[in-house]
């Protein structure tokens, strides 16, 4: 079974790969509940011909302890909210964690170019709670800014979402998922 889940995840990640890079999307789209995973966010252009001076992602309820990546020339700020419902991490109580996490070009000559593209990564572990996992995402540029941020009512289909919020698709793995 451990098998059929690891050719979905390969299958779901190929399919996912080819999608414009017009979006923030996220690099690796699928992944097992109750695991860890390391989020890459892609951003593929500026806010039209400007530069992206800032990223701040909101951090979903079921991804536990997220721990940015610091970037060379950007300064890293997280914010943690206390929980609705906390949960247990290796015997300690967890009662507040990351609820957002922004990095900041600190000068121009670190602003990210509309002409290319970069990654701003962190980890975390999945809840073992199997659905869609959407991460909010709002790219300021130099001038302006875009807001990836809708959600569709109900699933996990963009289609006809005009700035879709990166999507990962957890996928239910089992009682003896638990990773590190």
């Amino acid at each position: 079974m451990r098998v059929i889940r690891a050719a979905a995840l390969v299958g779901l990640s190929l399919g996912y790969s080819q999608m414009s890079l017009s979006h923030v999307v996220l690099a690796e789209p699928a992944a097992l509940a109750g695991t860890s995973y390391r989020a890459a966010l892609r951003v593929g252009h500026g806010c039209g011909d400007s530069p992206t001076t800032e990223m701040r992602v909101e951090i979903p309820a079921h991804f536990r302890g997220a721990k940015p990546m610091p970037k060379t020339g950007w300064k890293l700020t997280t914010y943690k909210t206390a929980l609705a419902n906390p949960y247990d991490s290796h015997g300690r109580q967890v009662t507040e964690d990351v609820s957002e996490i922004v990095w900041t070009a600190t000068s121009p000559e670190h602003w990210l170019a509309d002409a290319h593209y970069d990654e701003f990564v962190f980890r975390g572990g999945l809840a073992p709670v199997a659905g869609p996992m959407w991460f909010k995402v709002v790219q300021t540029c130099a001038q302006g800014s875009n807001r990836w941020v809708e959600v569709p009512a109900s699933g996990s289909a963009t289609r006809g979402l005009q700035w879709p919020a990166a999507l990962l698709d957890v996928i239910e793995s089992g009682p003896a998922a638990h990773q590190h």
